[in-house]
């Protein structure tokens, strides 16, 4: 099955996330499909904290792919910030 997970990065006590479409049997931050976006958890307000390609989104959707629910919960906030 393949999941819209959030891959961590950064260093220590500075999380950075990608967002990424991969295989549920592969590990949290190993190979992946297709990066279509980040979550910055501790962006100051001069930096973009959350950016998702909603088309690439919208295909993965669309073909059978499943958000996390951490993942949905930041679609709704990104649509909520363009809306």
């Amino acid at each position: 099955m393949v999941v819209i997970r959030l891959s961590r990065g950064g260093s220590k006590a500075r999380p950075f996330f990608n967002i990424v479409v991969s295989d549920k049997r592969v590990r949290r931050d190993g190979r992946f499909i297709e990066r279509i976006g980040f979550y910055n958890p501790i962006a100051v307000e001069s930096e973009e904290g959350l950016r998702i390609a909603q088309d690439r989104l919208t295909y993965w959707k669309s073909v059978g792919a499943q958000a996390s629910p951490t993942v949905e919960r930041l679609i709704k906030q990104a649509a909520k910030k363009a809306a």
